[in-house]
């Protein structure tokens, strides 16, 4: 059997591809044994570690990918940075503890919880994202089983998006609560809602179990209250005066 066929029958898949090339600087560069050895594993951990980071985060379900570095904290100076920077160190994560980031649609709650995700990827962790939506038809589906809470209960973090948006009846809030309890004090959750805490009661339409969901989840929870206007509608405004100026411009050289 080749040498590259027995690095890649123990799945030592970098180093076989690439034997020639490491083979021929060994030689070129007088490395020792223990230099071409630690090249070899230095190269492999990287691979594996690429290979484990590319899986996590198929299995996060991001719908796009956000970064910390993309948001524009400019457009909405009620965002307090810091804040941001602190919990993109991902304390929370290791202390398992919650984030709720609440405001209106269009501030950036989407983009930070993705980002805050993408976060815990590159440090390792496993991420789910999911709206509430799309939770509660899949749980339907499930009747609310051990194995069909285990998706939302297998995982580091889990990022439920668009809290608060479309109605919910007894039976869906139960469901909604069945996720956080399980997950209370054993793994964190990120929320990211239009309504105020206090709306919670009339959203699940049971005040009683409203309470026993936000007891759990705010027990141990950091809140970052978004506030400022759209930033898609601001975008489009934009769009709109330039496409305006462009029209007036055009009448006026042809007047």
């Amino acid at each position: 059997m080749e040498i590259a066929e027995r690095l890649q029958a123990l799945g030592l898949d970098r180093t076989a591809a690439s034997l020639e090339e490491l083979v021929s600087q060994a030689t070129r560069e007088k490395w020792s044994y223990t230099d071409f050895l630690s090249r070899m594993l230095t190269a492999e951990m990287e691979s594996k570690a690429e290979k484990r980071h590319a899986m996590l985060m198929r299995l996060a379900h991001f719908p796009v990918v956000k970064t910390l570095k993309s948001f524009d904290f400019s457009f909405n100076p009620d965002i307090d940075p810091r804040m941001v920077k602190q919990l993109a160190e991902l304390r929370f994560l290791h202390n398992r503890e919650n984030v709720l980031l609440m405001g209106p649609p269009g501030v950036g709650k989407t983009h930070l919880a993705i980002a805050f995700g993408v976060e815990a990827v590159k440090a390792g962790h496993k991420v789910y994202f999911t709206t509430l939506e799309d939770m509660i038809r899949r749980l339907s589906r499930a009747q609310v089983s051990a194995k069909g809470l285990r998706v939302f209960t297998g995982c580091s973090l889990l990022i439920i998006d668009e809290v608060g948006y479309l109605p919910m009846g007894a039976r869906e809030a139960h469901m909604f609560f069945s996720v956080v309890n399980a997950r209370y004090e054993r793994g964190s959750i990120l929320v990211t809602t239009n309504k105020g805490v206090a709306e919670w009661g009339d959203y699940l339409a049971d005040p009683t179990l409203a309470a026993a969901l936000l007891d759990r989840f705010l027990h141990h929870c950091h809140v970052l209250n978004i506030s400022g206007e759209s930033f898609r509608l601001k975008e489009k405004a934009k769009k709109s005066d330039g496409a305006g100026r462009k029209r007036n411009v055009g009448v006026k050289q042809g007047a």
